[in-house]
């Protein structure tokens, strides 16, 4: 699925919550012409989530589904706690400490983390030491006070 080999971007919340930059992020994604799934760390997770992208904005949604809705081929984005990739999807969210046994067939992996969880920030620099170990492209990313994403490493 990867030609150019796999990048895996971490995002490094500070200023705002996953439920506020998930959104955009998948819209940006999205307009890529990607397919995504979010990795999250349970299912409990993946049903709040499911509830966020159909109601995070009074005008729009963003068309998504999960094991429960069945056709996951037909999704755009697809929600699971698992590590499945049924929507054949090209970038990958993990979000709350969910983990991927094999970045590789991705173009993009992209770990979200909550930088005021001491925790998650382990969690992160840790990922992170495993993919450049891995040989893959990574880069970190930091709100700046605006709130607009900078490309720290």
């Amino acid at each position: 699925m990867n030609d150019g080999g796999t990048e895996v971007y971490f995002y490094h919340l500070e200023r705002r919550t996953l439920e506020e930059v998930l959104p955009t992020l998948l819209e940006r994604s999205l307009e890529r012409g990607w397919r995504a799934t979010v990795q999250a760390a349970s299912e409990e997770r993946v049903e709040a989530l499911d509830t966020l992208l159909w109601t995070y904005r009074e005008e729009s949604f963003l068309a998504h589904g999960t094991a429960r809705d069945g056709y996951a081929e037909a999704h755009p984005i697809y929600l699971t706690a698992g590590g499945d990739n049924p929507n054949r999807a090209q970038v990958r969210f993990l979000v709350d400490g969910a983990e991927l046994d094999d970045a590789a067939p991705y173009a993009r992996v992209v770990y979200v983390f909550d930088g005021r969880d001491e925790a998650a920030a382990s969690q992160a620099r840790a990922v992170w030491q495993n993919a450049k170990a891995q040989g893959f492209s990574v880069s970190y990313w930091q709100q700046d006070a605006e709130g607009r994403w900078r490309q720290k490493a």
